[in-house]
């Protein structure tokens, strides 16, 4: 009990506050206002491409008790889509725009979103196992709740806005 008090008050206080405040502070970087975007597209994609690759091709759990869908091949997946989702995305930007980011930065950022973004999923997983919910709330039926849409959100956020910033500053 004393565990999971304290991993819903991280959750709802720490990690909650510093995910969507590093949304905003994203938006304010060096041509924020395309790399904001990044966070959702990386966080989607991942989820929609591991998804459908874990069907095509998944053979081996990932981490069975936690999430018992997901698969090895799912997550190489979703992160792999994820990378070439990033440039893809770079690559439109400097067609439509006068930025220009570099594709190959942009693909290791998706790797690395990817990543983190699947961890930042699965940890919510863990906590909702730990107090024996299925759902964080009622709002969308059949989602897991509204936190169950922005876990991976709000784990990617603060590592994008830490990894532009510093990219930047290069």
């Amino acid at each position: 009990l004393e565990y999971s008090l304290c991993s819903s008050v991280f959750m709802s206080v720490i990690y909650v506050t510093a995910g969507f405040t590093s949304l905003v502070l994203l938006r304010d970087t060096v041509n924020g206002q395309y790399i904001f975007w990044l966070v959702f597209v990386g966080a989607w994609v991942t989820d929609t491409m591991a998804y459908f690759s874990g069907m095509l091709f998944g053979k081996h759990k990932l981490i069975e008790e936690v999430s018992p869908k997901k698969t090895v091949e799912g997550a190489i997946g979703g992160t792999l889509f994820c990378g070439l989702s990033f440039s893809l995305f770079g690559y439109i930007v400097s067609l439509i725009t006068d930025v220009k980011m570099s594709l190959l930065m942009l693909f290791f950022a998706g790797i690395i979103a990817a990543v983190v973004s699947q961890f930042g999923d699965l940890s919510a997983s863990i906590i909702k196992r730990q107090n024996g919910i299925k759902d964080y709330g009622k709002l969308f039926p059949g989602h897991g709740g509204v936190l169950d849409r922005f876990d991976s959100i709000i784990a990617t956020a603060p590592l994008l806005l830490i990894f532009f910033e510093a990219y930047n500053k290069l």
